[in-house]
C-alpha cells in the first residue's frame, strides 16, 4: 500500500512538473503608448508594457520569440522579448512607419513609410536598411507572398498596390484598386491578393501573377449607413475557405467564402474594428476595437464571437504566438 502511494504521488509530480504552456496575445495600444499581453487560455491580461510612442503595427518573429512594434511617433520599430517583454536594440524604419511585414523566413522586414512615400527594407539581424523603395503616396499596407519572392505595398493617396521584387527591390507591376488602400493579405498558396479599400467600400481580389483584379468584395449591412462600411483589416484561413474583413466605424466583421468571394455572415463585434489576427491553430480570430477599448475573440468554426475583453487606450494591431 505505501509503494502505491508513492507511486501515485510520483506520478503526480511528474504530471505538474511539465505543464502545457498557453501562448500569448499582443496588443498595440496606439494612444496608452503600451503593449498589452492576454493569455490565450484564459483571455485575461497577464502584463502591460511600454511599446513607444504611438504604436500601430505589430508582429513576431517566425519562431515566436520576438515582438517587432511600429513606434509611429518615434520613427523606430521597437523590437521586445515575447518571454520577458524586455526590449532589444530597436530598428531604423524610416519617418512614421505604420504598418510592416516580415519575409515568410524572418528576415528582412518591409516597412511602409507613410510620410515619405517609401518603403525601407531593414535587415533585422545586422539593423541595417538594405534599400529604400519610392512608392505612391501614403503608404501603409504591406502583404508579402507566400514564397517571399513579392512584396506588396497599398498607397492610400494613389490607390494602387505596388508589386515589389524581393530580390532586386524594384516595382514590377502596379494595380489600381479603389480609394484608400489599407491592407494587403495574399492567399496561403499565393494565388489571390486581397487589398481592402476604406473608403472605397471594397476589398479587391487580385491574380498576382496577371497583376489583374478577379472580383471586387462588396459589403451591405441592414441599419448600416454604407459610408460607415469601410474595409481594413484583412485575414485569410490557411485553407483558403473562408476570410475575414474589419469594417472599422460599421463595427463588424464580415465572413467571406473563399471560392466564391460572397459574403456569408456579419458579426457584431467592439466599436471601430481595425485589425485581425488568428491564434496559431486558427481556432480562434481576434479583432482590435479602437472606440471600444477592447478585443473580441471569434470562434472560427462556428463564425461566433465568443467574448470581449478590455484593454489599452485604442488599441490597434494585434498578434498571437505560442
Amino acid at each position: 500500500m505505501t509503494r502505491r502511494i508513492g507511486l501515485l504521488a510520483a506520478m503526480a509530480c511528474l504530471g505538474t512538473a511539465s505543464p502545457v504552456l498557453a501562448g500569448k496575445i499582443f496588443v498595440s495600444n496606439e494612444k496608452g503608448n503600451d503593449i498589452t499581453v492576454l493569455d490565450s487560455e484564459s483571455l485575461e491580461v497577464i502584463a502591460t508594457f511600454p511599446g513607444g510612442q504611438r504604436p500601430r503595427g505589430i508582429t513576431a518573429s517566425p519562431d515566436g520569440k520576438w515582438l517587432y512594434v511600429c513606434a509611429s511617433d518615434d520613427n523606430l520599430v521597437r523590437v521586445f522579448s515575447t518571454d520577458t517583454y524586455e526590449e532589444q536594440p530597436s530598428l531604423p524604419s524610416g519617418p512614421d512607419p505604420e504598418l510592416f511585414v516580415l519575409h515568410p523566413s524572418g528576415n528582412p522586414l518591409y516597412i511602409a513609410n507613410e510620410d515619405d512615400n517609401i518603403v525601407t527594407v531593414v535587415d533585422v539581424e545586422t539593423r541595417t536598411v538594405l534599400a529604400e523603395v519610392p512608392v505612391g503616396v501614403e503608404p501603409e499596407g504591406m502583404g508579402v507572398s507566400p514564397d517571399g519572392k513579392i512584396v506588396v505595398n497599398t498607397s492610400e493617396t494613389t490607390n494602387m498596390a505596388h508589386f515589389i521584387d524581393t530580390s532586386t527591390f524594384e516595382i514590377t507591376t502596379n494595380v489600381l484598386v479603389d480609394q484608400r488602400p489599407r491592407f494587403a493579405q495574399f492567399t496561403d498558396d499565393g494565388q489571390h491578393l486581397l487589398v481592402s479599400a476604406e473608403i472605397g467600400g471594397t476589398v479587391s481580389v487580385i491574380d498576382p501573377a496577371a497583376g489583374q483584379i478577379e472580383k471586387k468584395i462588396t459589403f451591405e449591412v441592414p441599419g448600416v449607413l454604407p459610408e460607415a462600411l469601410q474595409p481594413v483589416g484583412v485575414r485569410v484561413t490557411k485553407d483558403g475557405s473562408k476570410a475575414y474583413v474589419a469594417l472599422g466605424p460599421a463595427n463588424r466583421v464580415a465572413v467571406v467564402n473563399g471560392e466564391t468571394w460572397e459574403v456569408e455572415n456579419y458579426l457584431l463585434v467592439g466599436q471601430r474594428v481595425w485589425q485581425l489576427a488568428f491564434s496559431p491553430d486558427e481556432k480562434v480570430l481576434y479583432t482590435t476595437n479602437g472606440n471600444s477599448n477592447d478585443i473580441s475573440v471569434i470562434d472560427v468554426a462556428s463564425d461566433e464571437v465568443i467574448k470581449s475583453v478590455q484593454v489599452g487606450e485604442q488599441p490597434w494591431g494585434v498578434v498571437a504566438v505560442e
